[in-house]
């Protein structure tokens, strides 16, 4: 099936991020998967590369040093670089990194941006977010516990966080904490920039993930703040507005997710259908048999519609809309359909597809982790229908445009 989703030059502008995937990066994952000192030289051999190729950070506009065209072209784009689990790190959208970057493009000031944007977005700096609690409930923020007062013109940070991905290793964090208690529920917190090598910073562990603890840019960390003092001019925003930049970053941040997911889904549905088409049994190809021929059909569907709505949603994203209900409804979406396809291409090649002898076990792996960070799908499900909802009370019905 083939449909027109993109303005022209689009598609061949994929092409060459596809063929640089196909010929850099894949035959490289064995090396990146070892996460090895010599992985790192690779990676920043390939990240060279991509420079030189005129392909680095996709996901920001030129004035701010990347090689963007808005979300629409980046969703383009990321039905190549998601191909590959490490195709994101090599062309410097990875995250935390580009969501991070994102936030700090609309609203740092030009202290903020010279200090900590310039050199995450030319590659020279990593970054964490730091917003998670392992005692409170991630998918609620209003129950956050760590907290930040201002002493002198200074803010002081006690709290800790988990799930502060990629903090080993960073140059620096944005944390949510808690700044006014006493004020109304969605103006309490406050987003500060903290660079790691802070006093009181600690980073407690990486935090072993399905059996995976990973290194540096791929670690999920517990993170402790004692103390931690930094200066007030290091706000991000406006003190308060917290919930309000969460937002504004975890929703770009929810359809890169998905953006990359179409890659993974894409790559899957190849591996299935080509070894579908080779592996006989019982007689004859796989491909010949009926559940085998059901699987293919539905994940061709499930892609086709994930796309659709992947690109509508970043379309409107681009128009200036919040797009809040179809940022939730991808987002669950897209997470069902990723870990459907990939299981799907995964009993198809059967014993074959647990080991690593295809990308299919560490790409099941990452998916599984899909339906719950960036929100649960229960979460985002509750969202999509109290909206619609409000709307139809209100007299506004749902509009499928």
């Amino acid at each position: 099936m083939s449909i027109s989703l993109f303005p022209e030059g689009y598609t061949e502008r994929r092409a060459l991020y596809r063929a640089f995937v196909e010929e850099h990066v894949i035959p490289a994952e064995g090396a990146l998967n070892r996460e090895d000192d010599a992985s790192l030289e690779v990676i920043t051999s390939l990240q060279q590369r991509a420079r030189d190729a005129g392909l680095w950070a996709p996901h920001m506009p030129a004035e701010a040093g990347g090689t963007g065209q808005g979300f629409l072209y980046y969703a383009c784009m990321n039905e190549a670089i998601g191909r590959s689990y490490w195709a994101q790190l090599v062309f410097g959208c990875q995250a935390p990194d580009a969501g991070n970057a994102e936030i700090l493009h609309m609203l740092a000031t030009s202290e903020q941006k010279v200090e900590f944007l310039e050199p995450l977005i030319e590659g020279r700096a990593r970054s964490f977010f730091s917003m998670t609690e392992p005692d409170v409930a991630g998918s609620d923020p209003r129950l956050l516990e760590t907290r930040a007062v201002v002493d002198g013109n200074e803010w002081v940070i006690d709290g800790l966080k988990w799930f502060s991905t990629g903090a080993d290793g960073a140059s620096f964090g944005i944390v949510f904490a808690i700044t006014d208690p006493d004020a109304d529920t969605y103006k309490r917190g406050t987003m500060i920039l903290v660079p790691a090598d802070t006093p009181g910073l600690e980073v407690v562990r990486p935090i072993s993930v399905m059996g995976h603890e990973g290194r540096a840019w791929n670690t999920h960390c517990e993170v402790r703040y004692t103390d931690v003092r930094v200066p007030v001019a290091h706000t991000l925003g406006g003190r308060g507005d917290a919930f309000k930049i969460a937002q504004q970053r975890l929703g770009p941040g929810r359809i890169h997710h998905v953006m990359r997911w179409l890659g993974q889904m894409q790559r899957a549905f190849d591996l299935m259908c080509s070894y579908a088409l080779q592996r006989e049994a019982f007689g004859g190809p796989l491909a010949d048999k009926q559940t085998v021929q059901n699987w293919i059909a539905d994940s061709a569907a499930g892609i086709q519609a994930c796309r659709l709505l992947t690109m509508d949603t970043a379309r409107k994203i681009d128009e200036g809309s919040e797009a809040r209900v179809e940022v939730s409804l991808l987002k669950f979406y897209a997470a069902g359909v990723l870990n459907d396809v990939i299981d799907r291409a995964i009993q198809v090649h059967g014993a074959r597809g647990l080991t690593d002898e295809t990308p299919l076990a560490q790409m099941a792996l990452h998916a599984r982790g899909g339906r719950i960070y960036d929100g649960p799908d229960e979460v985002h499900r509750m969202v999509v229908a109290r909206r619609i909802l409000k709307g139809y009370a209100a007299g506004d019905p749902w509009q499928f445009d």
